[in-house]
């Protein structure tokens, strides 16, 4: 039998805006929202400047002509505007849709395209990127905006061709007089606000669509978890540098934040050291981390010297890839023992933000990734996907929840492929149920490879490699090293061909962003055998 959430809430039917931020910015609170840790008195909001702001993003993109279910792309790292955007591109009507800064022109190009974006907002030092993949995209760069939080201090001077994103903000009293439009049914909260990119089970990028429903069910989702807790403290405060392009940092820091009333401190950019110092700087109670962060905390010989003040943490989230218990016990040792309980959670874009996560009231001894959260429910099926396998047996993991997509932007057959007749969502991860209502994850069906908590597809590293001249066949695969994955890739040549794992690692840094290249090394074969028998090992390299 599926396990059932032992939880259950009530969903609203509301907007996603009207639920973080109410009907009139004046009711909102005067307390920080959003706060720059690299110049935290000039550059900070408050919840009613917060919800000011959203407005007049709104109605000024309505002005600019972003009709409804419009897409805008954010091509940018982290600043405090960001949850700005998001929810105001979500007031006006549209869709927000995010990009990886470290995206090349070529994946840039093909978002801009495949999402049909109306706007794309970009960071100054990514313009030249941005105008190359507009070019290919034959997207208008009058289009095309600077994205900054200068706003601040003023609306900003253009940056040569491209106009500041000040041209799609309205004036106060027009942000003070826009009304988003209200749901009223659940039909009308099925509307798409979010298109987020993920590779799904294989492939390509595909667009992911999150509703109205989907977010607003996450937030009292977890609400409720954080309810349970026996800790919660009025003074608590969230630490952003996981990026918000990605849907965990993004809806971490832009729903998660405001439902919960948290001010939220804003890193641009991930660093250690600069994490470390914020943490005792801004007094940060909760962390919310991926693999290769917390590997990198708990080996930090500094801090495990006490060289930093981390004693204000009391709560440590993991997710995004599965982590050993061991890595997990070596970063509670910077605390005082019982101060720290790092717990694993466990989600997918297409299921946001998490379907098994704990109750806060528990103790996490195991590489367990808890059980699942209220009005969800699960189980563990065979590989041919008609038989459920009992406790203790690895099978895929399917789930049902509220939060579940609508499907993938533009592809009903591959959604067809992941969403069975009866609701069920196929994971393409392989996990089992523990004695105790617990799951682990243990594998992945599926072909991708985790990167820094960011999704890799052998199948777009491949082809890249097929388009190389001196290139007869090519497999990618991932290969773990310090509790992540890398992408190494196996390449048959060309007869005559005497091409060096250099030229093609040459070769594909110009093709993908950072994130997707090959680190794990090139290895020469002589045949790449495709295995039709295991379909988590599709290569038998001889």
């Amino acid at each position: 039998m599926p396990q059932k959430s032992r939880w259950s809430v009530d969903i609203p039917i509301t907007s996603l805006p009207s639920l973080l931020l109410g009907d009139d910015p004046e009711t909102l609170p005067e307390t920080p929202a959003y706060i720059d840790t690299e110049n935290p008195e000039a550059l900070r909001l408050s919840w009613r400047e917060f919800g000011y702001w959203c407005r007049r993003l709104a109605a000024g993109l309505v002005d600019a002509g972003l009709g409804l279910n419009g897409r805008v792309l954010v091509y940018s790292g982290n600043n405090i505007f960001f949850p700005v955007v998001t929810l105001g591109v979500i007031m006006a009507g549209g869709i927000i849709s995010t990009a990886n800064p470290a995206f090349v022109a070529r994946e840039l190009a093909y978002q801009l395209k495949d999402s049909g974006a109306r706007f794309l907002l970009i960071a100054e030092a990514s313009k030249e990127t941005a105008l190359q993949a507009a070019r290919l995209a034959h997207f208008s760069q009058k289009d095309i905006f600077i994205f900054d939080d200068a706003v601040l201090g003023g609306f900003p001077r253009p940056s040569g061709a491209v106009r500041n994103w000040s041209h799609l903000i309205a004036p106060l009293h027009r942000g003070k007089s826009f009304r988003c439009k209200e749901i009223k049914s659940k039909e009308e909260a099925r509307q798409t606000v979010a298109l987020l990119y993920s590779s799904g089970t294989t492939g390509i990028p595909k667009g992911v669509e999150i509703t109205h429903y989907s977010l607003v069910a996450n937030c009292v989702q977890l609400g409720h978890l954080h309810s349970l807790s026996p800790n919660k403290f009025k003074s608590d405060r969230l630490l952003a540098f996981l990026p918000m392009y990605h849907g965990l940092g993004l809806l971490s820091f832009t729903t998660m934040s405001p439902y919960r009333r948290i001010p939220t401190y804003i890193m641009k950019r991930y660093s250690l050291l600069p994490t470390l110092e914020n943490i005792g700087k801004f007094r940060i109670t909760e962390l919310m981390l991926v693999p290769p962060i917390l590997v990198a905390m708990a080996k930090c010989v500094d801090a495990k010297q006490g060289k930093y003040d981390l004693s204000s943490i009391r709560k440590v989230s993991v997710g995004a890839a599965p982590l050993s218990r061991e890595m997990c016990e070596e970063l509670e040792k910077l605390w005082p023992e019982g101060q720290v309980n790092v717990k694993q959670g466990w989600g997918m874009t297409e299921l946001p933000l998490s379907v098994l996560n704990w109750d806060e009231r528990e103790i996490s001894k195991t590489q367990a990734v808890g059980e699942p959260v209220a009005n969800c429910e699960v189980k563990i099926m065979d590989d041919e996907g008609i038989n459920e396998l009992p406790v203790g047996h690895p099978g895929e993991l399917w789930c049902k929840t509220p939060t579940m997509m609508k499907g993938y932007w533009g592809r009903p057959k591959e959604t067809q492929e992941v969403i069975t007749a009866d609701g069920w969502f196929k994971t393409g991860d392989i996990a089992f149920a523990d004695g105790d209502g617990k799951y682990v994850i243990v594998d992945r069906k599926k072909e991708l490879i985790k990167v820094k908590g960011n999704q890799v597809a052998p199948a777009e590293l491949e082809a890249l490699l097929l388009e190389h001249s001196d290139v007869l066949d090519a497999a990618v695969v991932g290969i773990k090293r310090d509790e992540d994955e890398e992408p190494m890739a196996y390449v048959v040549k060309k007869p005559g061909s005497e091409v060096s794992a250099e030229d093609i690692l040459e070769y594909m840094s110009k093709k993908t962003s950072k994130i997707k290249r090959i680190t794990g090394g090139i290895v020469f074969c002589n045949s790449i055998p495709k295995n039709p028998v295991s379909p988590t090992h599709p290569y038998e390299v001889t």
